[in-house]
């Protein structure tokens, strides 16, 4: 399937898949410095063609093949991306599954723009991460270095070392989540594994309680980790998608 582009209000080149089909659609939004070719996306979109049902994946800017440099964008560049896309590629109101950094993005969206929305299914969410898994984690040293070049790198266990630029922790102050009451009027089902290095259970613990909602629930998955991408945890992912359109379209 080849790759399209879109070209965005703010001028930047989107990549994404789309496959047509019915609705609500699920709309696919990954994590930080990844990209809409992981397993979960993929597993995803085969799972909504083999239904009929329309997805969306994308690359934010400055991932995969999307326009820009990485360090050159910040979550409010990536929501945006995200919103125009959907704004844009998908008919009325969509699931969003947001994957870790993708939760927080679903979240902004969901509070930005709730009638586009028809429920959210999170796995290992991470609002606010900039913010309290970051910045507050940051050594004095790290601090002043940020202040001073507007850069530090912090180890990874995906690969290469994550680039943190100042603008990323300035930006992401103004998207925060968890600090102002959150309405989430749709269902939301939020995934967790208990193994998840990167997202600790206390923050989907914290979401549960913060987040407002007739309809919010968390599910813990004693030894998954944070890609969530295990053949259990997939079918899980399923049954927790194909429960919100069942109820999407009663």
């Amino acid at each position: 399937m080849s790759t399209a582009i879109l070209n965005t209000p703010s001028g930047r080149e989107i990549a994404y898949h789309r496959t047509r089909g019915e609705g609500p659609g699920v709309v696919f939004l990954g994590g930080f410095m990844s990209d809409m070719d992981g397993t979960k996306a993929l597993h995803l979109q085969a799972w909504a063609r083999d239904r009929g049902r329309a997805f969306l994946r994308l690359d934010y800017s400055g991932h995969g093949k999307s326009s820009g440099a990485f360090t050159d964008g910040c979550i409010g560049d990536w929501a945006q991306d995200a919103g125009a896309a959907i704004e844009t590629l998908t008919t009325g109101p969509q699931i969003l599954v947001g994957s870790s950094m993708g939760g927080w993005i679903s979240l902004i969206l969901a509070r930005d723009m709730p009638q586009r929305v028809a429920g959210l299914v999170g796995i290992a969410a991470a609002p606010d991460f900039t913010e309290d898994s970051m910045w507050a984690h940051f050594t004095p040293s790290q601090k002043q270095e940020l202040a001073r070049v507007g850069l530090v790198h912090l180890p990874s266990d995906y690969g290469d070392p994550y680039p943190i630029t100042r603008r990323l922790i300035e930006d992401g102050r103004r998207h925060l989540v968890l600090r102002a009451p959150l309405s989430l009027p749709f269902p939301v089902r939020l995934l967790q594994g208990s193994a998840d290095r990167d997202v600790d259970v206390s923050v989907a613990l914290r979401l549960l309680d913060h987040a407002q909602g007739p309809d919010i629930r968390l599910t813990l998955v004693k030894g998954a980790d944070h890609r969530f991408s295990t053949p259990d945890c997939l079918a899980l992912i399923e049954a927790r998608l194909n429960e919100l359109l069942e109820r999407a379209s009663a």
